[in-house]
């Protein structure tokens, strides 16, 4: 029997591409995939579950989703995901309006789901194996057409004290070099004109396969590939070898922009949450890597509030952003979660957190300021995604912005400018923190 399924996915990269694999098998089953949950036989929610303010959001969604459901607009609710591998028994028992769940160890099991809770009358709950379950598979692209990403592994080894992701996505696993080469040949053959690099923790690729690291080497072959730009997002700092920068440095196709989350730079904090960095190091990593890859830019994340950080080691932290100059970062309060260690730690309330967090924010606004004003006058290859009617100016990014999380550069052409194209773009002001300029003759 075919059925009308809705996808809605929250929460990182990672999780999207889980949902396109779903969606893929959805397809393959029969069914017929719909942009809008009203006039859907299944909506099913991809949730994230990495902090409880993200386990918020879900409950919103399905909460949304239940009353559709009893407009008779919606038949089923299926969810899926990171909140659903959390929190499996309070979700079924709590939230009376799901029809069943998926762990972050059955998504392949969406389709047997959808017939379980249509046709059998049944209340699926799939909890596979979240350190065995199949990484592959085929996806429909939830993106534009012109970028992509490309998850190299799952899990996560690291145990850093605060993070709730090994016991969601289970140990570290590689895929095999040869599988992620044909994926991308797939992506590169569709039109993807950026790919994104993506994991947990992209530098310690191929540790577990043969204990090397192979990051460098996969890059490599994937700049053989027909696309234009190559991204990286999640290198953890100790795992980046000399082989690696030179590769950055070396490739034209992979882009002088680096995520590399510190979280914090006290070594005090750093040794009791379990990361194997120094300030020390962190810093002299930061150095070489501004030497030798020109035009660097980096972004980064931060946690404000974390157990054992006074008012010194947070002063420390805005200095560090404040020397540094990383030109993208992300701050969050610290959310002390169920089943961390750091949650056990002594730490500031919540009030003082988020005022800490927004302190770091301005620091960084000083800092994203400086650079806009560092770079007018330049002339950038931008990848053009869209015009704004109101506006009346294009917008796109250049290599130093990531799609959803850094901004637009806004635009003046001479012309037409398709979304997906490539332009190049003279930088002349900035409007509400977001670069503008026009495009070159």
């Amino acid at each position: 029997m075919t059925h009308k399924i809705s996808f809605i996915s929250l929460g990182c990269a990672k999780n999207q591409v889980n949902c396109e694999q779903m969606m893929s098998l959805v397809q393959a089953a029969g069914h017929e995939i719909v942009s809008e949950p009203a006039g859907a036989d299944v909506a099913v929610v991809n949730t994230c579950g990495f902090l409880a303010s993200a386990c918020e959001e879900a409950i919103d969604s399905i909460l949304e989703l239940a009353e559709l459901k009893k407009a008779g607009k919606l038949k089923k609710i299926l969810v899926t995901g990171c909140m659903a591998q959390r929190y499996q028994t309070d979700v079924l028992a709590e939230l009376p309006e799901i029809d069943g769940i998926l762990g972050t160890g059955s998504y392949g099991d969406i389709a047997g789901a959808i017939t379980e809770a249509m046709e059998q009358g049944l209340r699926p709950c799939h909890l596979g194996n979240i350190h065995t379950a199949p990484q592959n598979g085929p996806r429909i692209l939830s993106t534009p057409p012109w970028y992509a990403y490309l998850r190299i592994a799952e899990g996560c080894d690291n145990h850093c004290a605060y993070c709730v992701i090994p016991s969601l996505r289970g140990k570290y696993r590689s895929r095999p070099m040869g599988e992620l080469l044909d994926e991308a040949a797939e992506l590169a053959s569709a039109g993807v004109k950026e790919l994104l690099v993506i994991a947990q923790d992209i530098t310690r690729y191929g540790t577990d396969l043969n204990g090397e690291h192979q990051l460098a080497a996969l890059l490599r072959e994937l700049c053989k590939l027909d696309f234009h730009w190559i991204r990286l997002h999640y290198l953890y700092p100790d795992e980046i070898t000399e082989e690696l920068i030179d590769t950055i440095a070396s490739e034209g196709k992979v882009l002088p922009y680096l995520d590399i989350p510190i979280q914090h730079c006290s070594d005090s904090i750093l040794k009791a949450m379990n990361r194997r960095d120094t300030k020390e190091s962190i810093r002299s990593l930061f150095q070489t890597l501004r030497a030798r890859i020109p035009g660097l830019v980096l972004r980064t994340s931060l946690i404000a509030g974390l157990p054992g950080e006074g008012e010194a080691e947070f002063e420390e932290l805005c200095e560090f952003l404040r020397e540094q100059k990383i030109e993208r970062a992300g701050v969050f309060p610290f959310s002390p979660e169920d089943g961390t260690r750091a949650a056990r730690m002594e730490h500031v309330d919540a009030a003082e957190a988020a005022r800490r967090a927004e302190v770091a924010v301005d620091v960084q606004s000083d800092i994203i300021d400086e650079y806009n004003e560092s770079v007018l006058g330049e002339e950038r290859e931008l990848l053009c995604e869209g015009f704004d009617g109101q506006a009346q100016m294009f917008y796109g990014r250049s290599y130093a912005e990531s799609p959803e999380i850094d901004g637009r550069i806004w635009f003046t052409a001479n012309g037409e400018c398709d979304p997906g194209t490539f332009v190049t773009v003279r930088l002349t002001g900035v409007m509400d923190g977001e670069l503008t300029g026009e495009q070159a003759e």
